[in-house]
C-alpha cells in the first residue's frame, strides 16, 4: 500500500484519516471536497478560464514569474494546482448563482426588516431615577442627548455623545430594536429595562435597505454557507457513525 512521505514519517492512508479526525480537520477536507463535488460539472470558457487566474495572482500579490514559483515552492504546488484553485473559485459563484440566485427576492422579504439600518442615541444606566431624571431634561430641552450620554451613559456609546449607527436592526438587542422600529424620528423613548441596563433611546435616522448588487451577493453567499455547514454536519455524522 503507498504510503505518503511527510515531516520525516511515512503514513497510510488509515493514519491520515485518523490524524485528520484529531487535529480536527476532517470537517475541512469534507467541505472541500463537497465544493469539488458540485463544481465539478460546471465548465469555463477560456477568457473566464484566463480571467479566473489573473484574479488569483492579483489577491496573492504575485506580479511575476520569480514570485510565483517562490509562492508555489512555499505551497508545495505546481502551476496546475494554482489554475485548479482560481477556476474552482469562479465556478463556486456560479454554482451559487444557479442554485439561488432566483431565491434572493423572496430571501429579501423574508429578511428585509434585521437588514434595515438605524442610527440612535443611546444612554444606559443602572438607576432608574437617573434614567427618568435625564430623559425628562432631554424632553424639556435643558439639556442635549448628546452631554447627558457623555456625563452620565455607562456603556461605550458614553464616547460618542449616544450616537451608535448606521447598524443593522438585526444586530440590535431586540427589545431596543421593536423600540426603534415603533419609533418616529426624534422621539425620545420613557426609560425601558433592557437586559441589565435601564436605557433612554432616541431613533435618529431610518435607513431602509433596497435589494442591490451587494445585498444580493451577500444573501445568496449566506444561503450557500448555512446550506454548506448543513450538509457538512450530516456528512461528519454519517462518517461518525461509521
Amino acid at each position: 500500500m503507498q504510503a505518503l512521505e511527510l515531516n520525516g514519517g511515512k503514513f497510510r492512508a488509515e493514519i491520515l484519516v485518523e490524524k485528520l479526525v484529531s487535529y480536527g480537520m476532517m470537517p475541512q477536507l469534507v467541505r472541500e471536497m463537497t465544493l469539488d463535488r458540485v463544481t465539478s460539472d460546471i465548465s469555463l470558457t477560456p477568457e473566464e478560464q484566463k480571467t479566473a487566474n489573473q484574479q488569483a495572482l492579483q489577491q496573492l500579490g504575485i506580479d511575476s514569474e520569480e514570485k510565483l514559483r517562490a509562492w508555489l515552492k512555499q505551497q508545495g504546488m505546481t502551476s496546475a494546482d494554482l489554475e485548479k484553485r482560481a477556476e474552482k473559485s469562479l465556478k463556486l459563484a456560479k454554482f451559487k448563482q444557479a442554485t439561488w440566485g432566483s431565491k434572493v427576492n423572496s430571501v429579501f422579504l423574508e429578511r428585509k426588516k434585521q437588514l434595515d439600518r438605524v442610527i440612535y442615541s443611546l444612554i444606559c444606566t443602572k438607576d432608574f431615577c437617573i434614567a427618568q431624571e435625564l430623559y425628562f431634561r432631554i424632553k424639556e430641552g435643558e439639556q442635549s442627548f448628546d452631554e447627558l450620554a457623555r456625563e452620565y451613559s455607562q456603556g461605550p456609546e458614553s464616547q460618542t455623545g449616544g450616537l451608535i449607527g448606521p447598524v443593522e436592526v438585526g444586530s440590535i438587542h431586540p427589545d431596543l430594536a421593536k423600540m426603534l422600529i415603533a419609533s418616529d424620528v426624534g422621539q425620545v423613548q420613557t426609560p425601558t429595562v433592557i437586559g441589565d441596563w435601564i436605557v433612554v433611546v432616541r431613533l435618529e435616522k431610518f435607513l431602509p435597505v433596497s435589494l442591490d448588487e451587494g445585498i444580493q451577493r451577500r444573501l445568496i453567499d449566506e444561503s450557500f454557507a448555512k446550506w454548506l455547514e448543513e450538509n457538512v454536519a450530516q456528512q461528519m455524522a454519517t462518517f461518525v457513525r461509521g
